[in-house]
């Protein structure tokens, strides 16, 4: 009503210069953030710290539970002509929120719409870094998705030392370790695995153990050349090329419970 009325939809505050889009956004209001966008609501304004609506909206995704509907609000704000890559406070970019946050399906959503997969923050760590240090931070998610898709779209294999932070979840594991020519060294990460956990996912950590600075098979080093040649453009391409359903999952890094 007070918007029907001639309400000011861009009106910020004085102090942080927060907008209504903002507030929508940061708690994921899709309808709201809709609302105001009808209404004339710029997307690139800034607070007085430099933060965006999508800023707000991916920092506000305060995890993969509730992701979805900061998603739908982030959605809303880039087909609205938003930019994926600007960055606000500290130099976070929407996908340092959103991979800090664990959110992969919002993080993917960003990849899309053009968010660097490599840029830095202002203390110097990528995308990649932060969704390595949200994954103890952030249970009951699937961190394999979100480093899949930053290495689609772009993102270097993480530093070896990185490793110990996804010891105990497999699968996300098994990622990292494809992403690379040659399996490096385990010191960082092998001891930091729950003994359960081992028994229960043995052939997994035994193939990687198995493979260390050991040469991989012929098809991973071809697949390792094809996506380099495609880069930052890795999952469209797939997805365009006639390749058969399981030589795309295989480019794509799908995961197969062990390292071979």
């Amino acid at each position: 009503m007070l918007l029907e009325a001639g309400a000011t939809v861009n009106l910020a505050t004085q102090d942080s210069e927060v907008t209504p889009l903002h507030v929508a956004a940061a708690r994921g209001l899709e309808e709201h953030v809709a609302l105001y966008l009808e209404h004339g609501a710029n997307v690139n304004l800034r607070t007085s710290q430099g933060e965006t609506a999508l800023n707000a909206a991916c920092a506000g995704a305060e995890g993969p539970s509730s992701s979805r509907q900061h998603q739908a609000a982030a959605r809303r704000l880039l087909e609205a002509g938003a930019d994926a890559r600007a960055a606000g406070r500290k130099r976070h970019t929407p996908l340092h929120n959103a991979c800090a946050n664990g959110c992969g399906g919002l993080a993917e959503l960003l990849l899309r719409h053009g968010a660097s997969a490599s840029v830095p923050n202002g203390a110097g760590h990528t995308p990649m870094d932060c969704a390595l240090q949200a994954v103890q931070d952030a249970p009951n998610w699937e961190p394999e998705v979100l480093f899949a898709a930053l290495l689609d779209y772009g993102a270097q294999p993480v530093r070896p030392e990185m490793l110990r932070h996804c010891a105990n979840f497999p699968r996300a594991l098994e990622v990292l370790l494809n992403a690379y020519p040659c399996v490096p060294s385990c010191d960082t990460w092998v001891e930091a695995v729950l003994p359960e956990l081992w028994q229960e996912h043995e052939a997994f950590y035994s193939s990687a153990l198995c493979l260390v600075n050991q040469p991989r098979r012929l098809q991973h080093l071809a697949r390792l050349a094809v996506r380099a040649q495609l880069g930052s453009r890795c999952r469209q391409a797939a997805a365009r090329l006639p390749l058969p359903p399981l030589l795309r999952d295989y480019l794509l890094l799908r995961v197969e419970g062990r390292i071979q």
